[in-house]
């Protein structure tokens, strides 16, 4: 039987798998509103929008998949939350790229910020599932592209993009940085609860799939829901 296919019974006091289904189903929601509401949008706002719709439906599908793997085995789907992110994340970075667009933004910026994303997730994989003897190392690996991005979108060209574009797209990309700060954030974090390293004594363990899951639904609907309200705006 292929148990990546078989859906698994869920104990009723199994939280973990309870954030995953809501988390399958907050995503697909969310992918269904972002994509019925595109005919409402001017064309040059359409795309953003469909990548907000893009990333949480990607997301559905990938929670479903981890859900199911939870109730089958009880072990965190590390392959498949890395595999979400390496499709998602980048495409979160598309977004700050198509709302500056309008003040000039060129595709380097979009590049940038992919790759600076690549290099984040792929030594968090590494950290977390390949060498985990080593897993501060990557874990630092991961933080300094996290910090890139961090710094370019708040004080780098995309910054000053903004707010060349000044308005509802100024207001839109602060909103976003907050996310990128505050709300990635929360990734690391799990990452240390996870993982041994230095950090082992200050935070200790515990369930890294929960804090996951929870940045993951807070994250991806918001960004998509900034990306919404600002095509709204800017189409009346």
């Amino acid at each position: 039987m292929n148990t990546l296919l078989f859906m698994g019974k869920m104990d009723p006091s199994d939280y973990i798998g309870f954030t995953f289904f809501i988390g399958c189903m907050a995503m697909m929601a969310a992918s269904v509103f972002f994509f019925l509401s595109l005919s409402q949008f001017d064309k040059k706002w359409r795309t953003s929008v469909l990548v907000s719709g893009i990333i949480t439906f990607i997301a559905a599908v990938h929670y479903f998949y981890m859900r199911d793997y939870w109730a089958e085995f009880g072990e965190s789907p590390t392959f498949f939350r890395y595999v979400d992110w390496v499709l998602t994340v980048p495409l979160m970075c598309v977004e700050f790229y198509l709302i500056l667009k309008v003040a000039g933004a060129k595709k380097s910026l979009m590049w940038k910020l992919i790759f600076a994303s690549m290099i984040m997730l792929i030594a968090g994989y590494f950290g977390e599932a390949v060498y985990t003897d080593q897993s501060a190392l990557w874990g630092l690996i991961s933080g300094l592209a996290y910090f890139y991005i961090v710094y370019e979108i708040w004080l780098g060209s995309a910054k000053k993009l903004a707010v060349d574009a000044g308005g509802d797209v100024l207001q839109a990309h602060k909103i976003l940085c907050w996310f990128v700060l505050v709300g990635w954030a929360i990734y690391p974090i799990g990452y240390m609860l996870g993982t041994d390293g230095w950090y082992s004594s200050l935070l200790g363990s515990g369930s890294v799939d929960i804090v996951y899951n929870i940045a993951d639904a807070i994250n991806k609907i918001g960004f998509g829901l900034v990306i919404y309200t600002l095509a709204v705006k800017k189409s009346e």
